[in-house]
């Protein structure tokens, strides 16, 4: 049968408004993509999916860890977390062995194998195994800092910066040293601890062969051998690498101790002596020698002595290979080499090495 006109004008008709609807349909979609979450900036195509996503912030977190306190939202985030202290890592990669607490971590780690990175910023073009790892790195293009601390207002890039910082307002320090007690705020500084008690020190400085516990030590140490050391004292020709070592320094010279103790009087030179001081008040001796049990109010002091019973002479004299045990000695005794004597007497004028010796000359000759 021949279509009539009105046939094809109805024809006409619904595929128009077919049309319409579809175009309607790719705009509602459209606007939906622009729900967005007022706390972090975080968009969803459909308003479930956003009501779902603002529970986070609104519903209030009933599961509690009792081993740090932490709250979450589902048991099942509280049992992910508790692996954390437990150390429980049961998902293990097949092809190297390391093992992981989440399943979705093994399986990210698992690209890196298989040299799938399919998430590329498309600023530097660096490729990410994850669309998560791919959007934290591109916080470094945009700033964007969508994590605020409740409690001093100061924003980050990530979620675990944010948890950090947010330890010093708390003072909570989840790890524990489970050989002496001893809590950190990072996991980093637990194991960086852990190796005063183990002795290792696994990092090493390619100049002199010594090495340490940490990275930052060794890089501090390493600007012996590369810095320059610009800043000269003019009482002694002492040079310093940074004008405040030269500022405590000369201290040494004019005498000068600001800090003194309430409980005592006694004076110091540096804030942190003062601090190490009043240990012997408090009775805090937290550094303890596993060799002989004799504590110690700071860790600098428990290495000093420690070497009584490693035997280790780390500080060599330039002039004659003689090793010492005290970077303090060492310098005393290669005054000996220089015949330099910056202590001297204001009686007589006579000079010393040393300032024990300028002291004892002080009370056998000019206290009669």
């Amino acid at each position: 049968m021949k279509p009539t006109e009105d046939t094809e004008e109805q024809t006409e008709v619904i595929e128009e408004k077919d049309e319409n609807e579809e175009s309607s349909e790719v705009e509602e979609k459209h606007r939906e993509k622009l729900l967005t979450c007022g706390q972090f900036g975080k968009s969803f195509s459909h308003s479930a999916n956003l009501n779902d996503y603002m529970n986070i912030h609104t519903r209030e977190k009933q599961h509690a860890c009792d081993q740090c306190g932490e709250m979450f939202l589902w048991p099942s985030d509280l049992k992910k977390h508790l692996r954390v202290h437990t150390t429980e890592k049961p998902h293990s990669c097949y092809l190297c062995g390391k093992s992981f607490s989440c399943l979705q971590n093994l399986k990210v780690h698992q690209k890196i194998h298989a040299g799938v990175r399919e998430h590329m910023c498309f600023e530097c073009e660096k490729a990410f195994t994850s669309a998560s790892s791919l959007k934290q790195h591109q916080r470094i293009h945009t700033g964007e800092k969508p994590y605020k601390c409740s409690h001093c207002n100061k924003r980050f890039n990530q979620s675990t910066q944010l948890k950090t910082h947010e330890r010093m307002h708390t003072g909570e320090k989840p790890h524990s040293c489970d050989q002496c007690g001893k809590s950190f705020v990072l996991k980093g500084q637990l194991m960086g601890h852990m190796r005063i008690h183990t002795g290792e020190k696994p990092f090493t400085c390619d100049q002199c062969g010594k090495s340490f516990t940490n990275s930052s030590s060794l890089k501090g140490h390493m600007n012996i051998h590369t810095r320059e050391k610009l800043y000269t004292c003019d009482q002694c020709s002492k040079t310093f690498l940074s004008s405040s070592d030269l500022k405590k320094h000369l201290t040494v010279h004019t005498k000068e101790k600001p800090h003194s103790c309430n409980l005592c009087g006694r004076s110091y030179s540096r804030l942190q002596n003062l601090k190490e001081h009043q240990k012997i008040h408090t009775g805090v001796r937290e550094h303890m020698c596993f060799e002989c049990e004799k504590t110690f109010t700071s860790a600098k002091c428990l290495k000093r002595h420690e070497r009584i019973h490693s035997g280790e002479k780390p500080y060599v004299c330039s002039h004659c290979d003689k090793r010492f045990n005290q970077s303090g000695i060492l310098k005393i005794h290669e005054r000996i080499h220089t015949g330099e004597k910056p202590y001297h007497c204001t009686a007589c004028g006579k000079r010393f090495n040393n300032s024990s010796a300028l002291h004892k000359h002080t009370k056998s000759i000019h206290s009669k």
